[in-house]
């Protein structure tokens, strides 16, 4: 046996992901690279670790078994850098946050100038709906999570970041022919939503719901950007949360549309379950959220405010 441990990394990430293309992906490799790698680790063993049905990779039962050797090979070599890391006196170690999908457009800037402090640190975000971000809190895959809606029946602390506010929002192909808007552009446009699970989707139907709109003509799309997308183009119209709108109303591919009892005003806020003990990564990390985090917002959202 020769296999080096990007192999095993290789592996192991085509393994999870069941995809030589999403493997490329994520790890920044082209897919003739991964093949080639993957074919190299594969030579080694007289046994098949994948298999191809279709269009579709398996593995087998016997790759899975490696694969969870392989993990715990990689771990332990983690854990090595890690503590020499410490040993230099190095914040080292790995810090894991779940955040709903249109935090990503507020949460990379609470993280850059603590990543840039502390080489050390190893990143891992999973960017999901409400749904899968609580799941990780419960499962207590994470450290850390964003979220703009706080979960009732977690025990949790929290450290507030920004506001979050839900505009209803059209383009240039939304006809609006009243002076004053009212709920009958909801009868004349098409309304889009979020996925089901999805905390967006959940304050616009909340809203629409006091409102009595009927829903008969209703489409659903499974991320923010599919959902721009499809605004612009002028399928319809729906209720966003401006953090993600920065760009298209600057370039006026956008517009909002001014609508009594909007925007819909909530908070981002930083949670962790009370329960957790945080490792020095976690501690000194929600230190930097506490200390910076008005400078941050000062600085990078100042362009928030001008829209109320």
């Amino acid at each position: 046996m020769n296999y080096t441990l990007h192999q095993l990394q290789i592996f192991v990430k085509v393994a999870k992901l069941k995809s030589i293309t999403k493997a490329s992906e994520e790890l920044f490799l082209s897919q003739p690279a991964v093949s080639m790698q993957l074919k190299k680790f594969q030579d080694q063993f007289a046994i098949p670790l994948t298999e191809v049905v279709g269009r579709q990779l398996y593995v087998t039962d016997f790759g899975n078994e490696i694969v969870e050797a392989a993990e715990k090979i990689l771990f332990e070599v983690e854990a090595i850098n890690y503590k020499t890391l410490s040993r230099q006196g190095k914040l080292a170690g790995k810090l894991k946050i779940a955040i709903v999908s249109t935090a990503k457009y507020a949460m990379p800037y609470f993280l850059t100038g603590f990543l840039q402090k502390h080489p050390g640190v190893d990143l891992e975000m999973d960017v999901t709906n409400k749904s899968g971000v609580i799941n990780s809190l419960e499962n207590n895959e994470v450290d850390f999570a964003m979220v703009s809606v706080l979960p009732d029946h977690l025990n949790l602390n929290s450290v507030e970041l920004m506001t979050n506010k839900l505009f209803l929002v059209g383009s240039a192909h939304t006809d609006i022919e009243e002076k004053r808007v009212t709920k009958t552009i909801f009868e004349k446009h098409p309304l889009l939503y979020r996925e089901k699970g999805s905390a967006t989707r959940a304050a616009m139907e909340t809203f629409l719901g006091k409102l009595n709109i009927p829903k008969e003509k209703k489409m659903e799309l499974t991320s923010n950007e599919a959902l721009k997308q499809a605004l612009i183009a002028g399928l319809g119209i729906s209720i966003m949360p401006l953090i993600g709108l920065k760009n298209e109303l600057k370039d006026e591919e956008l517009f909002i549309i001014p609508f009594k009892g909007l925007p819909i005003v909530t908070n981002w806020n930083l949670i962790w379950l009370t329960s957790k003990k945080l490792s020095p990564v976690a501690s000194a990390y929600l230190s930097y959220v506490q200390s910076e985090k008005e400078k941050i917002i000062n600085e990078t959202f100042n362009w928030y405010e001008a829209y109320s």
